[in-house]
């Protein structure tokens, strides 16, 4: 047997099955990778953020800062502010009741 006769048809034959598995893919309208695809159907992004609304929220994250920088509000009724401790006089009546409570468990140790 000649070598060469054998390689050339083998060729010959993946040519036609390389062929035929591609009117196969055309006329099924599948992809390589086995999934169902319609001709002309738009692709869904999956996840993500476009580079136009990256840049809107930019935009408008830099507007919020700017308008916090200068004191504005955004908007939104902010909460008002917590006043909160203790004034002098409440701090001294605690520390007198503090005082008065150490000294009766001191006198119940001993």
């Amino acid at each position: 047997m000649d070598l060469n006769r054998i390689i050339t048809e083998l060729k010959s034959e993946s040519d036609k099955i390389g062929r035929a598995i591609a009117a196969l893919l055309e006329d099924a309208k599948v992809a390589v990778g086995g999934t169902v695809r319609r001709a002309g159907a738009p692709q869904r992004r999956r996840g993500g953020i476009t580079a136009a609304g990256r840049r809107r929220l930019s935009q408008a994250m830099k507007r919020r800062w700017a308008e916090r920088r200068m004191g504005k509000t955004t908007g939104k009724a902010s909460a008002p502010k917590r006043r909160g401790g203790l004034t002098a006089a409440g701090r001294k009546k605690l520390s007198e009741a503090m005082k008065k409570r150490w000294a009766e468990k001191k006198k119940n140790a001993s």
